[in-house]
């Protein structure tokens, strides 16, 4: 197309080895034209932006010394890893990227030999690069061979405890293994924590750039060019508190910091690492997220996600909406429960914009806790502030809520300490994929005894839970609600404190009655429409909550109709398990009921737009259409496509 940027030297790399052959210089080239790909590509898609552009020189780097895949390069994250995908053979499906049979957004082993871990949450990169090094030196059999592993870690990343516990145990077996640093002094958020301000202080006080032997403190091992700046820093850091102490204390040799964007800084010390490292290093490069796109450097998230856009302007291209969303719904309503109430506060896990909480932090600073990437932390402080006599909201995505399970158990429903979980991104997420669909939180919650969940059918529905949360003090409860725009439902100026464990009804029928929980209710409602034209009115009915179910409203839903199915936007074990333990006890099934339960399939289930989703999930109203007329037995000729 002749819109696509001029790439003459890119277009000559297939896979990595082709990189071998190139100049220096013409690596450079390389790098300015797989940036120039990489903005054209997700100007089309969409996608994660910034921090692509942030690791395009050391991509470049990185597989034109190490030989890819028989050395494993691990992306922490993996959001960054565009240009990579783009160097391994798959620039011609770059422009599916995120789409329906398309090219994952993150790393995918799956997909391609190049991608050796499959990652999409935070800071794991260095526990699996340290599994592939002991699997190396134990023999372990591998397609592809086994050379040297190397993990590439942001700052944030680093925020969070998993990747020091995997550090620790590196220096402790003192195997041959790479950890390189990218400290773009943000992660998707501003920098918070002590990490954050260590490596900010480091680049800072530092003069010129160190470099430490990568070996043994043995300067010759270095290119000429490098030995005096080598002395000149351990000179340095023997008479300052800053350097690679930190990380030299659990086991590894430092070296840096590095800028990332030069590759003539970036390749010889790179050829080095790979030619004298022993045992564990890091290797600390500075990166700038959106590097080389004046529209991406500008935002304040350095253009972390992006809709498609304008490749001159960065004017993203996103629909109008008529709703608000979900996410600016429960931030609006905390902001207005915490005015009249001073012990509000709220927690996030470093997505205060992803879960409404810059909101809060806004107007309440003193009350809004950006804990880092680190959410077992962050649900055992939150258990800190209720025991402290707070009422905290831990406003967590469904997928990331998941890292903090034991503390939830441990710290928090054994004690029935009511610390109040805004679960977002509830149900499947669209082009995230798998790895961060909201699938399981019912059922890892509901079956905690104790526990209130809650799950929101429309806006209106989560402002009333929101309201119903900050008053329960008894316990821990949780309320789930969907990535995106509400349904454009009339909202409040208030919110309502529901009575625990109460649903509502939303219309009444016979024979058939569609129990809902959760977002599904717009597509329940469509089915019953759907069905009352063939003469069939079900009953609907909105459960609110999957623990305490409302027992009379089920069970009057069951007595009196022939049969009954529950629908959710959740994984087996959920809401639907629990309605089915309620009609087993109380034997209801003994009189002919017929249950039926409508939940995720048992799978993983690939990035597409949500409404693709969730057709494979076999959720839809057509779906909830199909569902009744085959319990009921009633012929399905002219179902809808």
């Amino acid at each position: 197309m002749s819109d696509r940027p001029q790439t003459p030297l890119l277009d000559r790399v297939q896979v990595p080895a082709d990189l071998k052959g190139l100049s220096d210089r013409e690596l450079r080239q390389v790098a300015d034209e797989l940036r120039s790909e990489t903005i054209a590509a997700v100007s089309e898609t969409g996608g994660h932006l910034g921090a692509g552009l942030g690791v395009v020189e050391l991509t470049v780097a990185l597989h034109a010394v190490w030989d890819a895949p028989r050395d494993k390069i691990i992306w922490d994250v993996s959001h960054q890893s565009y240009p990579h995908k783009i160097l391994t053979g798959r620039r011609d499906r770059i422009r599916t990227i995120r789409q329906k049979d398309g090219l994952s957004g993150f790393t995918k082993r799956s997909e391609s030999p190049y991608d050796p871990f499959g990652a999409a949450h935070s800071s794991t990169s260095i526990s699996a690069a340290l599994g592939f090094a002991a699997a190396r030196d134990l023999g372990g059999a591998s397609e592809t061979g086994h050379g040297d592993a190397i993990a590439v870690i942001g700052d944030g990343a680093m925020s969070a405890g998993m990747a020091y516990e995997a550090m620790n145990h590196a220096g402790h077996l003192g195997k041959r293994l790479i950890v390189i640093l990218n400290d773009n002094e943000m992660s998707i958020a501003p920098p918070v924590g002590a990490m954050s301000s260590y490596l900010s202080q480091l680049y800072a006080e530092a003069p010129f750039q160190s470099l430490k032997d990568v070996a043994k403190g043995a300067v010759s091992f270095l290119p000429e060019p490098f030995r005096e700046g080598a002395k000149r820093a351990k000179d340095m850091i023997k008479g300052m508190a800053v350097g690679g102490t930190l990380f030299e204390a659990l086991g590894f040799s430092y070296l840096g910091p590095i800028d990332g964007h030069d590759m003539d800084s970036l390749l010889p010390v790179l050829r080095t690492v790979k030619a004298r490292a022993h045992g564990p290093i890091l290797i600390h490069v500075i990166t700038k997220k959106g590097k080389g796109y004046a529209p991406a450097e500008g935002r304040p998230d350095r253009g972390h996600a992006t809709a498609k856009f304008d490749v001159v302007s960065g004017e993203q291209k996103k629909a109008p909406s008529n709703a608000p969303s979900y996410t600016k719904v429960f931030g609006e309503t905390l902001v207005q429960l915490a005015a009249e109430d001073s012990r509000i506060c709220a927690v996030t896990a470093a997505m205060p914009d992803g879960t409404g909480l810059n909101l809060m932090a806004e107007r309440y600073p003193s009350r809004t806790f950006d804990v880092g990437i680190a959410e077992q932390h962050g649900v055992t402080f939150a258990a800190g502030l209720a025991a402290g006599g707070m009422r905290p909201f831990a406003a967590i995505y469904s997928t990331f809520l998941q890292r903090g399970y034991d503390q939830v158990v441990h710290d928090v429903a054994i004690q029935r300490l009511p610390v109040r979980f805004a679960i977002d991104r509830a149900g499947l997420v669209g082009a995230d994929g798998a790895t961060h669909a909201g699938s399981f939180d019912t059922a890892f919650l509901a079956n905690l005894p104790g526990f209130v969940v809650m799950a929101a059918a429309d806006e209106a529905e989560l402002r009333h839970m929101v309201a119903t949360a900050a008053a329960h003090d008894a316990g821990p409860i949780a309320f789930r609600y969907p990535r995106g725009e509400g349904v454009g439902v009339e909202m409040p100026e208030r919110g309502e404190v529901l009575e625990i464990g109460r649903g509502r009804m939303i219309r009444q029928g016979a024979r058939v009655a569609l129990l809902s929980f959760g977002a599904r209710l717009k597509e329940v409602v469509e089915a019953a429409e759907a069905l009352e034209a063939r003469g069939i009115s079900p009953s609907v009915a909105d459960a609110r909550f999957a623990k305490p179910l409302d027992r009379d409203l089920i069970l009057t839903l069951a007595r009196e109709h022939e049969a009954l199915i529950s629908i959710e936007e959740g994984a087996v074990g959920g809401f639907g398990s629990h309605v089915a333990q309620l009609l087993a006890e109380e034997g209801v099934f003994d009189n002919g009921l017929k249950f039926r339960s409508m939940v995720l399939p048992d799978t993983f289930i690939d990035q597409a737009s949500p409404a693709d989703m969730y057709a494979v999930a076999g959720l839809n109203a057509s779906d909830i259409e199909a569902k009744v007329l085959d319990t009921l037995g009633v012929a399905q000729m002219g179902r809808r496509a």
